[in-house]
């Protein structure tokens, strides 16, 4: 439509800050617009990029970084509440195990950043559960948010357009969207090989696949693990939805 908003946000400060709006669903309704954000970090915005912000009127933001990483980079907007929904990173550590070894490839690479995403699943189901309850309170305009706005907010992203309905193919194009919009940082990586780093600095569709396919293993299907793992029964997707969409 020619009359939608601008779905990605092209600030100085950050990369990758994009709206989830404007999805077609199952049902035939479509995601709202400027209701959900997805980025990378808030830490630093210029004050040109701080007053666009606020011009969305966003208010609340969900940080899945780390304990060190959220001290490497507050959040520069005073109105903004964040609520932290830590998930540690680990690829890092273990391409760095790796590299001490002497057996660190571009193709261990790629099962490192697979397996990240089976254990988002595995360990940490606990803070995207947190995450749609913070959503069912209807806090928009709202941000997720991790460091690179590419993993941890990625999986978050296709789970949240899961529970709205949007099909998979679309889910997985927003996804991809990383691709063309991040700008890579790579100052905390610079030992590694530049095939690594490409592996680390971009998404890939079997990294999402790789933690749909751990929601499968510990669950058995999607919609349980959004029932059972996430505690979105029916009401709860009800009014996820009356939120989220609209007609």
């Amino acid at each position: 439509m020619s009359d939608s908003p601008t779905r990605h946000l092209n600030l100085q400060g950050a990369s990758n800050f994009r709206d989830l709006g404007g999805y077609p669903t199952a049902d035939g309704r479509i995601t709202r617009w400027r209701h959900i954000f997805r980025s990378n970090h808030l830490g630093l915005l210029t004050a040109a990029d701080i007053e666009i912000v606020r011009a969305l009127g966003v208010r609340s933001a969900f940080d899945f970084r780390g304990v060190e990483e959220r001290a490497a980079g507050i959040c520069v907007v005073n109105e903004i509440t964040v609520h932290s929904l830590p998930i540690e990173p680990t690829v890092v550590a273990a391409l760095r195990a790796e590299l001490a070894r002497g057996t660190l490839t571009a193709p261990v690479a790629l099962e490192i950043m697979r397996e990240s995403y089976r254990n988002y699943v595995r360990y940490n189901t606990h803070s995207f559960r947190t995450l749609f309850q913070h959503l069912l309170e209807d806090r928009a305009p709202l941000i997720i948010h991790c460091t690179a706005g590419k993993d941890r907010t990625g999986f978050a992203s296709a789970l949240i357009l899961h529970a709205l309905g949007v099909a998979d193919d679309v889910i997985s194009e927003d996804y991809l969207l990383t691709n063309q919009l991040y700008r890579r940082d790579t100052s905390n990586a610079a030992d590694l090989p530049a095939d690594v780093l490409d592996a680390i600095g971009s998404v890939e569709a079997t990294y999402l696949d790789a933690g749909f396919e751990a929601v499968r293993a510990e669950y058995g299907d999607l919609e349980s693990y959004l029932h059972d793992g996430l505690k979105l029964g029916t009401p709860e997707r009800t009014a996820l939805k009356a939120r989220y969409l609209q007609s």
